[in-house]
């Protein structure tokens, strides 16, 4: 597993710079035996999920040895599927001495973590760069690392890349690379919606699944002009059925 330093959605005002980073009794009578029934069903759901794991990062994975490794290292498995629903648990469980390191060690008070993207605030470029070097230490004895390419210090005026967003002290706007995903995503729909592969309905929750999510940020022209570039897509498509029908 790899992590980067990342990008809040909220931040303190006073804060200048971020430091931006990219687990034969009767039970149902004895309340004992119950717990031990659904902790035992809780392992196993630990082992099934740590299992479905093994093997998804080789292909994108160069060893990375840490201090008191021996050979036998390389042959740990590593990683969770990305997607994966209890991911986001096991961060929190495997994470939390860090988080505890960051706000007590280090004395960060404005620090953002979610999954393995996290930010820390201060006023000083100088002090995020100490705390950064001070990170990448205690990371190895989690046996993480960071993504140097995505490991930032920058103003926050810059606009901070976070879920998707770019959050600004003032306002927030949509990636651009997103605005161009989910364009050509929605005109897909409407194009299915006019071969019979979906339903209105469908291609409706579609619509509105994208726009409960653009809607965190400032986005209402953007909505406008998504929203005419479908509908000029749905006038076309009619089109096209018209003359083949005729």
């Amino acid at each position: 597993m790899h992590l980067h330093f990342v990008k809040p959605l909220i931040w303190q005002r006073h804060a200048d710079f971020v430091l931006h980073l990219m687990l034969p009794a009767n039970q149902a009578q004895n309340p004992l035996g119950v717990a031990l029934r659904y902790f035992d069903r809780a392992w196993e759901s630990v082992d099934t999920s740590i299992d479905s794991g093994d093997g998804v990062l080789d292909s994108e994975y160069s060893m990375q040895y840490f201090p008191g490794d021996d050979l036998l290292a390389a042959c740990r498995p590593r990683g969770l599927p990305i997607g994966n629903l209890t991911s986001q648990f096991w961060s929190n469980c495997y994470l939390n001495p860090f988080d505890l390191f960051v706000k007590r060690e280090l004395g960060c008070c404005a620090y953002l973590r979610y999954v393995d993207d996290f930010a820390l605030f201060s006023d000083s470029k100088k002090q995020l760069w100490v705390w950064k070097q001070a990170i990448i230490e205690r990371l190895q004895q989690f046996r993480l690392v960071i993504h140097e390419s995505t490991t930032q210090v920058l103003p926050v005026s810059c606009g901070i890349p976070w879920l998707g967003f770019v959050v600004y002290p003032t306002h927030r706007k949509l990636k651009a690379r997103k605005v161009r995903y989910a364009s050509q995503h929605l005109i897909q729909r409407v194009n299915a919606l006019h071969s019979g592969q979906i339903s209105c309905a469908e291609l409706n929750m579609s619509i509105k699944g994208w726009v409960n999510h653009v809607s965190y940020a400032d986005t209402w022209g953007l909505r406008l002009f998504v929203f005419n570039r479908l509908k000029k897509q749905h006038q076309k498509a009619s089109h096209k059925i018209i003359l083949t029908n005729n």
